[in-house]
C-alpha cells in the first residue's frame, strides 16, 4: 500500500511535539509496541529530523509523517531524512509542487469549509481538519462534507481517545491523536493508551 492508503487503513494516527530526541524515540517505540503503525512526528529543531531519520532506517517501523512543514527547504530536509508523508499547517502551492516533483504525499491542513475546497482543487489526497475538536469536533467534520463528499479529510487537534469513533462516524478517514497518548504517562502506559485506542478503530476496518 502507498503512504495515503495505509494511514486510511489504519484509521489512527499519533502525533507527536516534543523537543528531547530521546524521549521521542522511546515514545514512538512504545506507541508502535501498542499498535499504532503511523506517527506524525511535529519537526521543530534539526534534531527532530534526526529522529526522523534514525526511525525511518529500522527494518519494523511506524510510517512516519514529518509535520509542521511550512517552506520548500523544510520539506526537502524532510524528506531527504526518509519522511513517508509531508504535512503542512498551511495551504501553500510550492509545497504542491515539490512534493509532487519528489513523488512524496502532501496532506494539507485546513479550517474552513473554503481551505478544504481550496487543498482538494489542488489536488491533495488527504486534507487534515484541525484544530477539529475546538471547531466543533465531528459535527464539524460532517457539516465539512455534507455539502462535499467527494473531500477526503483527516481529523486532529485536541481531539479526546473516547470521541474516535464519532470522528469516524462522521465521514473522517482517519484522526490523529496527540498528548492523549502520551501526556503524564510512562513508557508502558504509553502503550496501554495506544492499545486502548487501536481496540476503538477496529470496527471501522
Amino acid at each position: 500500500m502507498n503512504p495515503i492508503e495505509v494511514i486510511e487503513t489504519e484509521k489512527v494516527f499519533a502525533v507527536l511535539r516534543m523537543q528531547d530526541t530521546e524521549k521521542v524515540k522511546q515514545v514512538i517505540n512504545s506507541l508502535y509496541d501498542g499498535g499504532i503503525k503511523v506517527i506524525e512526528i511535529v519537526i521543530e529543531t534539526p534534531q527532530t529530523v534526526k529522529v526522523i531519520e534514525d526511525i525511518t532506517k529500522l527494518d519494523n517501523r511506524p510510517m512516519i509523517m514529518a509535520g509542521g512543514i511550512i517552506t520548500q527547504r523544510q520539506a526537502q530536509i524532510a524528506i531527504n531524512s526518509g519522511a513517508d508523508v509531508i504535512v503542512s499547517p498551511v495551504f501553500q502551492m510550492n509545497l504542491v509542487r515539490l512534493c509532487k516533483s519528489q513523488k512524496i504525499p502532501l496532506i494539507m491542513t485546513a479550517t474552513t469549509p473554503n481551505e478544504a475546497y481550496s487543498a482538494w482543487m489542488a489536488r491533495t489526497q488527504l486534507i487534515k481538519i484541525s484544530p477539529a475538536n475546538p471547531m466543533g469536533g465531528a459535527e464539524y467534520i460532517e457539516d465539512i462534507l455534507r455539502p462535499m463528499k467527494f473531500l477526503n479529510v483527516i481529523a486532529a487537534g485536541s481531539i479526546k481517545t473516547d470521541d474516535i469513533p464519532a470522528y469516524l462516524q462522521a465521514g473522517a478517514k482517519a484522526v490523529g491523536i496527540g498528548r492523549a497518548l502520551y501526556k503524564d504517562a510512562d513508557l508502558t502506559e504509553i502503550t496501554k493508551r495506544s492499545i486502548a485506542v487501536c481496540d476503538k478503530v477496529k470496527q471501522f476496518k
